[in-house]
C-alpha cells in the first residue's frame, strides 16, 4: 500500500470486549491503517459507522439484538458504504454465503494469524474479495451442492430474471467476473479495454443493485445451477 496515502480507517464490531481489545492492538500497531471506533452490536454499528465513515467494517457474524449479517445489508444501503470483512469464529455454508449475499467483501476465521487478517483489511480496502481457505471450499461446495429441486429451481428463476436485464456485453463481462478474472484479463479475453470492463462492472453494479464482484458471481452461479 502506498505509504503517502492516508490510513486506512477501521471500524471493529464484536461482542466480545477482549476480541475487540486484540484487534485494536493488532491494527493500531500498523502506520498504514487505524481503528477509528469499536461497537458491540449492529445497531451500535451503523451508528458508529454513520458518525465515521470508515474505510473498512470488521464485522462479527453472531450478535445480539442485530447480528452482524443484518447489519452489513443496513450499512450497504448507504451512498457511501464501507467495505466489510466478516469475523467471526464459525465457519458454515450458511454463515459464508449469507455474508456474501448480504454484501460483505471478505469473510475470516477469528482464529486466522494476525498477519494474514492484517493483510485482508488491506486487500477490502482496495476491493478485493478475501475469504479463508476453508470459507472458499465451503462456497465452492455450497455452489455446487446438492439442493431441493424446487429450491434450485426458484433460486435459479431469481437469478435469471435479475440477469436477463443485461446487455450481450454485460452478460459476458459477468460470466468473466465469475470465472474469477481481472479487469485486465477480461479486457483481453473479450477483446475491449480495460476503460470498458470497468464500464461494464459498473452498470452491472446498478443493474444487479450489488455491492462487489463477489455478489456477481454468486448471482451468476446461481442462474447456471
Amino acid at each position: 500500500m502506498d505509504s503517502e496515502r492516508d490510513p486506512v480507517r477501521v471500524v471493529i464490531v464484536d461482542d466480545d470486549q477482549l476480541v475487540r481489545m486484540a484487534l485494536r492492538l493488532v491494527i493500531d500497531a500498523e502506520p498504514d491503517l487505524t481503528v477509528v471506533a469499536e461497537a458491540a452490536d449492529g445497531n451500535a454499528a451503523i451508528t458508529v459507522v454513520d458518525e465515521q465513515r470508515p474505510d473498512v467494517v470488521l464485522m462479527d457474524v453472531r450478535m445480539p439484538g442485530l447480528d452482524g449479517l443484518d447489519a452489513t445489508r443496513e450499512l450497504l444501503t448507504r451512498p457511501t458504504p464501507p467495505r466489510v470483512l466478516m469475523l467471526t469464529t464459525f465457519d458454515s455454508d450458511d454463515l459464508v454465503l449469507g455474508a456474501l449475499r448480504a454484501g460483505a467483501l471478505g469473510f475470516v476465521l477469528k482464529d486466522t494469524p494476525p498477519q494474514r487478517i492484517l493483510d485482508a483489511v488491506r486487500a477490502v480496502a482496495d476491493g478485493s474479495p478475501v475469504l479463508s481457505p476453508a470459507a472458499t471450499a465451503r462456497v465452492i461446495a455450497a455452489a455446487t451442492g446438492p439442493q431441493s429441486s424446487h429450491a434450485r429451481d426458484s433460486t435459479r428463476r431469481a437469478a435469471r430474471q435479475r440477469l436477463s436485464t443485461l446487455t450481450e456485453r454485460e452478460r459476458e463481462t459477468a460470466r468473466a467476473i465469475a470465472d474469477g478474472l481481472g479487469n485486465p484479463e477480461i479486457a483481453r479475453k473479450l477483446h475491449i479495454s480495460v476503460a470498458t470492463v470497468k464500464a461494464h462492472t459498473g452498470s452491472l453494479f446498478a443493474k444487479l443493485a450489488v455491492q462487489n464482484r463477489v455478489q456477481i458471481a454468486l448471482l451468476v452461479r446461481d442462474a447456471e445451477e
